[in-house]
């Protein structure tokens, strides 16, 4: 992968679903390791579902600074979980790439070569991009805009609120997906 334009920080201050919409076939670089951008979830400040929605609080803190930055959680006390945050309170998931850069080194933070599980699912790309809590509130993502690409979009997945939001958008016919969309 060449190196990247990054898009402004101002482009990522609008809701989280537009968002999560236009980061579909995006490139998303991260201390040399990336790939395209072909699954995300929105959350916004109003949504039951999202880490915002009961206020600010110390773990969710980046969701409410500046958007653009890095949001990062622990899921079930075991994976990290890399958001861009959006206008306040409102943040996108990445849910997966199809890499494209830095693949071996990918490969060595999962312990796998199949490049299809590399990045398969938001725990799998926060351990393959090698995401952490210090990553949380920062300035890491560099993401360059991709061409015109076909989205599909249905309900967010491993949730239990809001269930029927259809706000995780994937790329079309992508064989990197966390996991295929109903009716696909």
């Amino acid at each position: 992968m060449n190196a990247i334009s990054p898009l402004p920080h101002s482009w990522f201050d609008r809701p989280a679903p537009l968002v999560a919409h236009d980061l579909i076939g995006a490139r998303l670089m991260l201390r040399g390791a990336g790939g395209t951008i072909v699954e995300t979830e929105a959350y916004t400040l109003d949504d039951p579902a999202s880490h915002s929605f009961s206020g600010i609080r110390p773990r969710n803190r980046a969701m409410f600074g500046p958007a653009g930055m890095a949001y990062v959680y622990r899921s079930y006390g075991i994976h990290w979980c890399l958001n861009v945050v959006c206008r306040p309170g409102d943040a996108v998931l990445f849910r997966a790439l199809e890499p494209l850069c830095g693949i071996g080194q990918m490969a060595t933070r999962r312990g796998l070569d199949d490049p299809r599980r590399l990045c398969a699912g938001p725990g799998r790309l926060g351990q393959a991009l090698g995401i952490g809590p210090a990553d949380d509130g920062t300035d890491i993502l560099r993401i360059e805009r991709g061409g015109d690409v076909q989205v599909m979009s249905g309900p967010r997945i491993g949730i239990s609120r809001a269930v029927d939001q259809p706000w995780r958008f994937g790329l079309a016919g992508s064989r990197f997906l966390s996991r295929r969309f109903a009716g696909t």
